[in-house]
This record gives structure tokens, C-alpha cells and sequence, in this order.
């Protein structure tokens, strides 16, 4: 009796494995939906500016010019008027006397994280501006503009003098105040652990 049940489960498991094989046939790689992108297309998309600043477009901007559009394209009503008495991370190192209205937002971005000054590279700076900025109108920022606003925030946190005209040659040049505390990932190969050991 034992034996009888033992081969009568394999021969339903085998049954079962046998009925699936289609449906995992239907559910090959090739799906015959979308089509692939064009190389115009994948260009558009490729909006990544590295260390280097190699990808970064035509365009410059200056400090002056970017306090003009912080308050244009109501910057300051997330960030406010000082750049750090909003309810939106801090982009403008406080003066230290001048205590936020709102608590900070998770991941909370203040006074000791404020990115013009824990970003190793200038360019990083304008990559998020370009990708994010402003809220809810992402990627409507002319390259100009990204300039000017970065160029502000560099000013206003001391980074750079109110007179430098950035551009693609000028930002990556930026000397930031934390380029030598940083730590560059390690170099990484598909298939490998990221950390040695960790299964």
C-alpha cells in the first residue's frame, strides 16, 4: 500500500510538471509587445552627467542670475526665501541663529548635509537639479538655468565667487569642499557579491 501511494504521487507530480511545460513556453522572452527604442529616443533618456562633466550640455549661468529664478520658478516655496526655512531639504547653509519653521523631512537634508557642501562634485549638483527639479515640473529647466541655479547655491554656501560663469567647462573645475573626504564605489562585475563573503 505504501508503495503504491508513493508511486501514484509521483506519477501526479509528473502529470502537473507536464501540463505547466506550455504556459512556461507562453512565458518566454519574447513577449511581441512594444517595439525597440530608437537611438534618438535612448539619447533623450540619457540625461546622466558623470564626475567628469563629459555629458554636460551647452549653456553657463551665473550666481546673479540664479537668485533671480530661485524665486521665478518658486524654489522658495519649498526650500524658502533663506534656502533653509522651508519644509524642503536645505540648500542654503544656515546662518545658525535662524531655526526652520518645519521639522525636517525624511531623509532629513540640514545644515550639515546641505549638498553644495557633501557632494564631492559640482556636477552632481546639477544632474539632480536637471533630473528632479522643480517638484511636479521635473526636466522643464533649460541647461542655462540648471547653470544659474547651481551657481547660486555654490555662491550662497561659499563654494565659489559670485562672479564665476558656469558652464560645461567652468562646473566641473569646482573645487568642493568635501572632493577629498569622499569614497568612490569599488569597481563592480556582474555576478560578483558587492561585499566579500555576503552570500
Amino acid at each position: 500500500m505504501g508503495a503504491f501511494t508513493m508511486d501514484w504521487r509521483k506519477s501526479v507530480l509528473l502529470v502537473a510538471v507536464l501540463s505547466l511545460a506550455p504556459l512556461a513556453k507562453a512565458q518566454s522572452p519574447t513577449y511581441h509587445l512594444g517595439r525597440t527604442p530608437t537611438a534618438e529616443e535612448i539619447q533623450e533618456w540619457d540625461i546622466s552627467i558623470g564626475p567628469d562633466g563629459k555629458e554636460l550640455p551647452p549653456g553657463h549661468g551665473t550666481a546673479a542670475e540664479g537668485a533671480k529664478l530661485f524665486r521665478e520658478k518658486q524654489c522658495v516655496v519649498c526650500h524658502g526665501s533663506k534656502g533653509s526655512n522651508g519644509p524642503a531639504p536645505t540648500l542654503i547653509k544656515s546662518d545658525g541663529k535662524t531655526k526652520p519653521m518645519y521639522p525636517c523631512l525624511v531623509p532629513c537634508v540640514n545644515d550639515s548635509n546641505v549638498m553644495s557642501l557633501h557632494a564631492m562634485y559640482a556636477t552632481t549638483m546639477w544632474d539632480y537639479i536637471n533630473r528632479a527639479m522643480p517638484l511636479n515640473k521635473q526636466g522643464t529647466l533649460a541647461p542655462s538655468e540648471v547653470y544659474s541655479l547651481v551657481a547660486f547655491l555654490l555662491f550662497k554656501n561659499g563654494v565659489i565667487p559670485e562672479d564665476l560663469v558656469l558652464d560645461a567647462k567652468s562646473l566641473p573645475k569646482v573645487k568642493m569642499p568635501n572632493h577629498d573626504h569622499g569614497a568612490l564605489a569599488l569597481e563592480w562585475k556582474h555576478g560578483t557579491p558587492i561585499v566579500a563573503g555576503y552570500p
